[in-house]
């Protein structure tokens, strides 16, 4: 039963970790894409073609 507690322990200390860590790397920037907006403009637009096709009832 002892173990039970040290491996619920040991994960809460790993998973807090990774929760401080993606914390500290949002709020240093890590994330920000500086680049993809000076080249959007740049990007083809698909037009969507619809099927007008003349559908007669026989």
């Amino acid at each position: 039963m002892s173990v039970l507690f040290i491996l619920i322990i040991v994960s809460l200390i790993v998973a807090s970790g990774f929760l401080i860590a993606f914390i500290w790397s949002v709020k240093s920037g890590q994330y920000e894409d500086g680049y993809t907006p000076s080249v959007r403009m740049l990007f083809d637009n698909e037009n969507i073609v619809e099927d007008k096709e003349i559908k007669t009832e026989r």
